[in-house]
């Protein structure tokens, strides 16, 4: 469990990047995984994408990402399309990206 844990912490850092933050508080008492200025960052790796999808609505940056395992990518996508919101779902490493404009 505890390597689970730090590997998602890690991907956190990576979203951040240097001038970034991890784990910006909400509204509502959740948790934004990565924040940068332009960019919101929230990686599920679990697969409870609903309730990501949720926090990423809350956010005003102009850009946000939904990072996902490979697997989970279709399923990703389709829900924040019927969800209706704008966000780039992408695999955990990145080499995948598919961006839904709702």
């Amino acid at each position: 469990m505890a390597g689970k844990q730090r590997r998602h912490t890690q991907l956190q850092r990576r979203a951040a990047g240097r001038a970034g933050s991890t784990e910006k508080p909400q509204r509502g008492g959740t948790r934004l995984d990565a924040s940068r200025k332009r960019t919101a960052t929230e990686i599920e790796r679990s697969g409870r994408i609903g309730p990501a999808l949720n926090r990423l609505q809350k956010e005003r940056q102009a850009s946000k990402v939904l990072k996902v395992p490979q697997k989970d990518l279709d399923r990703a996508t389709q829900q924040a399309r019927d969800k209706g919101i704008n966000v780039t779902v992408t695999n955990l490493s990145g080499t995948r990206r598919r961006r839904v404009n709702a």
